[in-house]
């Protein structure tokens, strides 16, 4: 809250901070760019705070119902406005500027390991992707590079680069792409970027042309040619602000990257501490700081949300832009809905909605980075892939094969296989938070993934078959305390598992139904995590129950029995059950035998304190049975004698 009570008003004093970057070699102009604009337009400091105002309230909502993002992928126009053949950069040279934005922008990165261990918690995929447009705005085929000569030897931050008045290149619609000028900027420019709110006509980045590539096509910036200026000013177009806030100590509105003084250059060491920032100090790694390429590796997530709340509230054209789609050439529609689930260390089931005409499918995919593709079939819309490498990050396409002709193909869609490994470096399942985005597993086999955050609750979906219904859920090589739930299909907590410290989990639920969809949570006790050791969770099925037992299963709970009463014990036709409710919340009571299987169930809405109910137990057998209550996140055991 202290960052936005910074910055609500910041629009309207910003003409008046000037940044330190012209007396150093890195020099973003965007916020004089912002100022310059400010002054010229009154009216746009209002429309800026109302636009903040929809940024934070849309990041607080999706906060509030836990919900994630599906990756938004932006396509892209170069605009290469030449004077001469060295400005006139090649094609390699944008491919390979568009991969570095990619990984930058997916943690893909190879440098992603040099973020410090202190950070590498909120450093994050922010879910956005690029493509080089593939149609433009009236519907026809394009390269997504235009191409233009200029009379004009440099350019400044005046935007006359992006009208072809002026020696530029007039944008592309501004709410169905990004427009990138790349072009020679005088007086020491690196490059700028327009913040959401202004004019359609300017709305976009300009890249000085030396600055633009990446590792295999650098360009000739030393030491600013490694592609980072473009993450950089990309982040500016999303709504990022610097990460010292262009003020001392100033606030960029995210809540997870430090304050720091001002601004760093060529490449600090670590930890470089400013503003009493504490022992890590600055975060001098991130993109919307002002070191050199080689030293910036990472967004976090706060700024992550916060990109993606500036595409919903004031860039949300991009959601249903067809610039990634090429035009059809026939009837025969290309693939959309690419998805992936069922994924093992070795495998995976690729997925993508029906196109209606379709005889057939061609499906390619590759490892991420390759440039060799293996390619198979499908006369459905699914496709199980064998014979993959563990902890490997895949790419995969799809094309519609109709009886006389065939679409292009889809664009890409990524997985990763399972780590075989408890010590990953990244959480292969993510997003996977909700329910809503829970990952499809498989049964009877080990997966494994992180808990990586005080926050983060995985979600997994599998299914059982009639053959084998009976559920056993494991839960090993626990790196820290954490706990195991299990839900039917309406999302109702059918079982829990809550062993102190790294003690595994089991949950045995021996279901009398036929094939049933389940979901598992698996979540840190009181924030428990780890950023480095995976957890092991495996789910058995079975035709015959699984055994229950009753000291190991039941009696190591976190709560304490002594919230949990029953009587007459032993008891004949009627039991009467008192417990407690820490608040008002729905509660579930469950009779157990000996081998797991559920007896009787009932649910009621708990009463803070106190509560009372009964249970008919006349038409039951004599033996001993598991009381079991669950009273929001708490659960009481105890054991009942019936005689008859």
């Amino acid at each position: 809250m202290r960052k936005l009570k910074q910055m609500m008003l910041a629009a309207c004093m910003l003409a008046g901070v000037k940044g330190v970057e012209a007396q150093n070699s890195r020099v973003c102009a965007t916020m004089d760019v912002l100022n310059r604009q400010l002054t010229a337009d009154p009216t746009l400091a209002v429309k800026m705070n109302k636009l903040e105002l929809a940024t934070q309230q849309w990041i607080q909502a999706q906060q509030l119902n836990g919900t994630t993002e599906a990756v938004i992928t932006i396509p892209v126009v170069f605009h290469v406005i030449y004077a001469n053949s060295t400005q006139n950069i090649s094609d390699a040279k944008i491919l390979e500027q568009l991969d570095v934005l990619n990984k930058d922008f997916g943690r893909l990165n190879a440098d992603a390991s040099s973020t410090p261990s202190a950070f590498q918690g909120v450093a994050v995929n922010t879910q956005i992707q690029f493509c080089l447009a593939q149609r433009d705005p009236s519907g026809n085929a394009t390269s997504g590079i235009i191409r233009k000569s200029t009379s004009t030897s440099s350019f400044s931050d005046n935007d006359n680069v992006k009208f072809t008045s002026s020696g530029g290149d007039n944008a592309w619609d501004a709410t169905k792409y990004l427009n990138i000028w790349v072009c020679n900027l005088g007086g020491g420019l690196l490059g700028y970027a327009q913040f959401p709110g202004s004019s359609a006509s300017t709305d976009g980045v300009v890249a000085l042309y030396s600055s633009v590539g990446g590792v295999s096509a650098p360009g000739t910036a030393t030491p600013y040619h490694l592609g980072r200026t473009m993450t950089h000013e990309v982040g500016h177009w999303l709504n990022l602000r610097h990460i010292w806030g262009d003020a001392n100590c100033g606030s960029d509105l995210v809540s997870d990257t430090p304050t720091q003084q001002t601004s760093n250059f060529g490449c600090p060491s670590y930890p470089h501490t400013t503003c009493s920032n504490g022992a890590n100090g600055d975060m001098f790694m991130n993109y919307m700081d002002y070191t050199d390429d080689a030293c910036m590796n990472m967004f976090t997530a706060g700024q992550a949300s916060r990109m993606t709340a500036s595409i919903n509230t004031s860039r949300s054209g991009l959601l249903s832009s067809l610039g990634c789609t090429p035009p059809s050439t026939s009837s025969c529609g290309v693939p959309s809905g690419l998805a992936s689930g069922s994924i093992t260390t070795t495998g995976a089931t690729v997925s993508w909605t029906a196109v209606s005409g379709a005889a057939s499918y061609a499906i390619q995919y590759r490892v991420n980075g390759s440039s060799t593709w293996t390619s198979t079939t499908s006369t459905t819309n699914s496709k199980a892939i064998t014979g993959l490498t563990a902890a490997t990050v895949y790419q995969f396409q799809v094309q519609t094969v109709c009886s006389s002709t065939s679409s292009a193909f889809s664009s890409s869609a990524t997985f990763t296989t399972s780590s075989t490994s408890t010590t990953c470096s990244s959480d292969v399942y993510e997003s996977n938070n909700t329910s809503s985005t829970a990952k499809t597993i498989a049964v009877n086999t080990d997966i494994y993934a992180l808990i990586s955050t005080s926050t983060d609750k995985d979600w997994f979906k599998f299914t059982t078959t009639a053959a084998a219904p009976k559920v056993n859920v494991l839960l090993q090589n626990l790196p820290a305390d954490y706990d195991v739930r299990l839900y039917n299909s309406s999302v109702s907590q059918l079982g829990i598992s809550q062993n102190g410290s790294t003690t595994g989990e089991s949950i045995k639920y021996n279901s009398s139904s036929a094939a049933s969809t389940y979901y598992v949570q698996v979540y840190g006790y009181s924030g428990a995590l780890s950023t480095t050791t995976c957890y092991k969770l495996r789910i058995n099925t079975s035709a015959s129950n699984f055994r229950t037992d009753l000291n190991a299963d039941f009696a190591s709970v976190k709560s304490t029995d002594g919230n949990l009463f029953a009587y007459p014990n032993p008891a004949k036709e009627n039991i009467s059950v008192a417990f407690e409710s820490f608040a008002k919340q729905n509660a579930s009571i469950h009779l157990f035998d000996i081998l797991g299987n559920m007896i009787l169930t009932t649910n009621q809405l708990a009463d803070e304190g106190l509560n009372l109910i009964d249970l008919q137990v006349a038409n039951i057998a004599a033996g001993s049975y598991i009381l079991r209550v669950i009273s929001g996140t708490d659960v009481y055991t105890t054991k009942i004698q019936l005689q008859k």
